[in-house]
């Protein structure tokens, strides 16, 4: 068995010989969004309001080729990031992408996970995604990175789920017995992996599998090295995983995407069904949704350190009294047809529109991170302008539309 050094040493050849993502670099800020790297909307969506200050410190645990740290730099102008990894190609190009982004300036470093101690402060927002579960010790991983979490910090993670994956395994481990003892050559690896796709016969459960989720992104050799000839993968299910996030020592916020952790997504059709699950714990309940989903080939979540200050707004007062702005993360503002967090079509009543129009002029600043101005415009003066109900401002605020500010 290959000791942690080895392992870690594999992990470091694979990415300097297939740098990971291979996104393409480009000499403009990076297209598209994602919410979850933006520190206002990730700390709306776990807590209910906007962040109280916005000049944080963030660590992108395991850039890769910096895209995420590309998206942390642009999405947080008054943050100061830090990006680490194993691999020192991938930092290379990390380095070359921000640049040519005009991101500004981030602190790269060539580090372990496990070696987070060595750098200086704590940090507001920790983005891990698709790095523990290629740790020898993931448990050690996390447990790092929590310790360098500030109170009432962040940490978003994203690992593997083994149901959603149980083909991916299988072609891995048939791709490593024909390496034989060529296992570790992974352009080796890749071309055995190709030829193994291609002489299947096209009815094959693995070659539907690839087809139908995978082949897109795994045109690139790095994406088919990542996903097929890795030397360390663990993949969890509901009870691993969670014995994962206990050892943090952190608390589980919730799911970056709960919409597929809706039982009703699967059984909505079966009401006496969903009143069976009442009586099911959390973690009973996340456990039947993946058994019945297994296309769940991931996980990706919040986790907190204490104390995070969490608003209920479901009390009209305290809607009433708070300061809207628009989020980022809105997408073909100014339009009665928007994009929310989740770049799902929102079509919004003249009511809505209006509203959200309002949003947008209350506080100075609204929708580009800044602080709203003091004296900014509370919900209820809005709605002596706009007629429109506490339940749709609801509504609109679920989809992420507009961060709140208590007053």
């Amino acid at each position: 068995m290959e000791t942690t050094p080895d392992i870690s040493a594999a992990v470091r050849r694979l990415y300097d010989t297939f740098p990971f993502p291979p996104d393409p670099l480009s000499d403009e800020p990076p297209p598209g969004y994602n919410w979850r790297w933006s520190w206002p909307d990730a700390y709306s969506f776990c807590t209910g309001q906007k962040p109280p200050k916005l000049d944080i410190r963030i660590l992108d645990a395991g850039c890769g080729t910096g895209s995420s740290t590309d998206y942390l730099i642009h999405l947080n102008p008054e943050a100061s990031v830090t990006a680490i990894d194993l691999s020192s190609g991938a930092l290379k190009v990390a380095q070359e992408r921000c640049r040519r982004s005009g991101a500004r300036e981030a602190d790269f470093r060539h580090l372990s996970l496990y070696d987070v101690a060595e750098l200086e402060g704590e940090f507001d927002l920790i983005n891990c995604v698709g790095v523990l579960h290629h740790l020898p010790d993931p448990m050690r991983g996390i447990q790092a990175l929590a310790a360098k979490l500030a109170p009432g910090g962040l940490m978003h993670v994203f690992v593997y789920a083994e149901l959603g994956r149980w083909e991916i395994e299988l072609m891995q481990r048939a791709i490593g017995l024909l390496q034989g003892n060529k296992k570790g050559d992974y352009a080796d690896g890749v071309k055995v992996g190709r030829e193994i796709f291609a002489s299947l016969p096209e009815n094959n459960r693995l070659v539907k599998y690839e087809k139908q989720r995978w082949a897109g992104e795994n045109q690139r050799d790095e994406c088919f090295a990542d996903m097929y000839v890795h030397p360390q993968e663990i993949d969890y299910n509901i009870e691993t995983l969670f014995e994962l996030i206990d050892a943090s020592g952190l608390e589980f916020i919730g799911f970056s995407n709960p919409g597929y952790w809706q039982l009703e997504r699967l059984l909505g059709n079966a009401p006496e069904l969903i009143e069976r699950a009442q009586n099911l714990t959390e973690r009973e309940l996340y456990r039947l949704i993946e058994l019945l989903d297994t296309e769940i080939s991931h996980y990706e979540f919040f986790l907190g350190k204490k104390p995070l200050v969490k608003v209920d707004w479901s009390d009209d007062n305290a809607l009433l009294n708070a300061i809207p702005e628009l989020s980022i993360c809105i997408h073909g503002w100014p339009s009665q047809q928007v994009f929310d967090r989740d770049y799902q079509l929102v079509n919004l009543s003249q009511a809505e529109f209006e509203f959200l129009q309002a949003c947008a002029h209350a506080p100075a600043g609204a929708g580009t991170g800044a602080p709203p101005l003091q004296g900014g415009k509370t919900i209820e003066e809005i709605l002596g302008d706009v007629k429109i109900g506490l339940d749709e401002v609801r509504s609109i605020l679920s989809k992420q539309l507009i961060l709140l500010t208590p007053s």
